[in-house]
């Protein structure tokens, strides 16, 4: 089981009247803690913070982050060393086929650097990425067409 704690307080705000800050804290099972708000291109400012870290985020995060953990493991057990792996992951929102705001296509533009004797051929980074797509438990979990484009 994966645990994440959500808290919002209302502090001195009206509420009913719909002008609230959105910004809460989520805790991890880990002991990490960091400041989370609604998007503001969904809620605007002051009631979101731009500088709080939205679902919409998150949700691309934790596929880029589930594709990279899978990739390194499986580039490890290959004996390729990486040196550095930056992924600058997109996520597009709009409305899915039932007419719903959804984020419906997320795409990963991971940039691997390896280094030493072995070293993976454009064909093994294709083959690599494949794999982690279909290992990753995050892209499993979802809907969202998730697809992986290295630079």
């Amino acid at each position: 089981m994966h645990v994440a704690t959500v808290v919002w307080e209302r502090g001195d705000a009206a509420f009913v009247d719909n002008r609230y800050s959105r910004r809460h804290v989520i805790r991890f099972d880990g002991g990490a803690a960091m400041p989370g708000s609604s998007s503001p291109s969904v809620v605007k400012a002051p009631y979101s913070d731009p500088a709080a870290v939205d679902p919409e985020e998150m949700f691309i995060a934790s596929l880029s982050s589930c594709h990279m953990l899978w990739f390194l493991s499986l580039a490890a057990a290959e004996k390729f060393r990486v040196d550095r792996y930056e992924d600058e992951a997109e996520g597009v929102m709009e409305k899915n086929a039932e007419g719903k705001m959804a984020v419906t296509r997320v795409t990963l533009r991971p940039k691997i650097v390896c280094s030493g004797d072995r070293m993976p051929s454009a064909a093994d980074l294709e083959r690599l990425h494949h794999k982690a797509h279909e290992e990753c438990f995050i892209a499993s979990s979802v809907r969202t067409d998730v697809r992986c484009e290295p630079r």
